[in-house]
């Protein structure tokens, strides 16, 4: 396996788009599971944070899965016609930013619920590995974004629904896109803050644990509406939209 180096602006644009051409072309078959982030950085050359944005970028335009401790896989490419999203348009549409958060705390908070009555003991066992993990690297800038991600995953995962978890993979693909910056600095980068958003994912944990479809529901807007806020407030926007 052979790739140009990089050496100009937007270095995880650039290798998202080789390795997105080397899937399309075949180099990594549907369901194959990708290099390590290790070992794709020394390929190209760069750091591991750089090869990380590549990945979720990869993820935005469905070309792979990112799975928690296991790595990432090809998913089925049904079209060659994938286009790098744009993310500084992303990044400049404060509405678009905001419609999204808007639909994913509709979707999060129904997940929860669902989640809460169908829950089973293996989904427990996993949301409580995740939670210690999660507490263990509090402020961790990497390591907080992945687990938070996962959390969302494994939530919609416990409602035993596969359309809502493509239709949570499909938003938060997007979000992820677009804020991802302002998550990092704002929020992951934060012991205070991300105490504070393990506290409020321990509590949409207890709720499901206790089979408290409504308790869960709520939990999951509270934890939501923070992050809006935060949001709102790194973008210069009026918080008073995003509290409930």
């Amino acid at each position: 396996m052979s790739f140009a180096k990089i050496s100009t602006r937007k270095i995880y644009e650039q290798i998202a788009d080789q390795l997105k051409q080397f899937i399309l072309e075949g180099g990594w078959k549907s369901g194959e599971k990708l290099p390590s982030t290790k070992e794709l950085s020394e390929q190209f050359q760069v750091g591991r944070s750089t090869m990380r944005e590549a990945l979720s970028a990869l993820r935005a335009m469905g070309l792979i899965d990112i799975r928690q401790g296991e790595g990432c896989y090809v998913r089925t490419v049904e079209s060659a016609d994938i286009k790098m999203p744009s993310f500084d348009s992303l990044l400049l549409s404060r509405e678009a930013i905001f419609e999204l958060m808007e639909a994913r705390i509709a979707l999060e908070a129904a997940n929860a619920s669902i989640a809460a009555n169908r829950r089973t003991d293996e989904d427990l066992a996993a949301f409580r590995q995740l939670l210690q993990s999660m507490q263990e690297h509090l402020g961790d800038e990497a390591l907080g974004e992945a687990a938070d991600i996962e959390f969302h995953r494994l939530l919609a995962k416990a409602t035993h629904n596969s359309i809502m978890m493509r239709l949570l993979d499909t938003i938060s693909s997007q979000m992820e896109a677009a804020i991802r910056e302002a998550r990092r600095i704002q929020i992951y980068g934060s012991r205070q803050v991300s105490v504070q958003l393990w506290e409020e994912h321990e509590a949409i944990y207890k709720a499901m644990e206790a089979r408290d479809p409504a308790g869960a529901e709520k939990g999951m807007r509270t934890h939501l509406t923070h992050v809006e806020r935060v949001l709102r407030a790194y973008l210069g926007e009026d918080t008073a939209e995003g509290q409930e």
